[in-house]
């Protein structure tokens, strides 16, 4: 079994990198309570929260039901167990933010689960992933593979892969409007 601290996944895991319209941001860290604030003196606030949650898969009357329970403190999770973290931004400021990025790593022993990341808060948010590392994100990462015949060939990434999710918010975030990203991962 693996114990993991939830505060200790948001101070490793918790990578925020926001751009704004004008000027360069300033980055505070907050880590209690997996909070950071990432803001920009001419242009706002933006808070930004880190929560996780364990997939609970029950049968009832015959038929799965699933529900998320919400992981703090010290939390035990098995190989094969399925966490969302969900990434909440709260623009503070008393202005819109423009171009707002969040980038999340996919923490140290998880694995990716295809298809589960979603935005919300926007009408326009472009979700990207990174396979190497945080340093390029595109929609639909691919690997070359060797063949047994000598030739390449280019295929979807596998989940195992993936290192990074990135959510572009191109519209504005009002100002005390909120955005949220999610996410889920596999315990390896």
């Amino acid at each position: 079994m693996k114990r993991l601290s939830i505060a200790g996944l948001g101070t490793v895991a918790l990578i925020a990198s926001v751009s704004f319209s004008s000027g360069l941001p300033l980055f505070n860290n907050i880590w209690e309570s997996g909070v950071a604030i990432a803001q920009n003196a001419k242009k706002g606030q933006v808070q930004l929260r880190l929560e996780a949650a364990k997939r609970i898969v029950q049968q009832v009357q015959g038929k799965q039901q699933v529900s998320w329970q919400a992981l703090q403190g010290q939390a035990t999770v098995q190989p094969g167990d399925i966490l969302r973290y969900t990434l909440t931004g709260a623009n503070n400021g008393e202005r819109g933010v423009k171009n707002l990025a969040i980038k999340q790593p996919v923490p140290k022993g998880m694995m990716f689960v295809l298809n589960s990341a979603t935005a919300e808060g926007t009408r326009d948010a472009e979700i990207t992933y990174s396979i190497d590392g945080g340093r390029s994100f595109t929609e639909k990462p691919t690997v070359r593979v060797a063949l047994a015949n000598g030739k390449t060939e280019v295929r979807p990434a596998p989940a195992s892969a993936y290192t990074h999710v990135r959510w572009r918010f191109s519209n504005e975030v009002p100002a005390k409007g909120m955005i949220k990203g999610t996410y889920q991962v596999q315990v390896r």
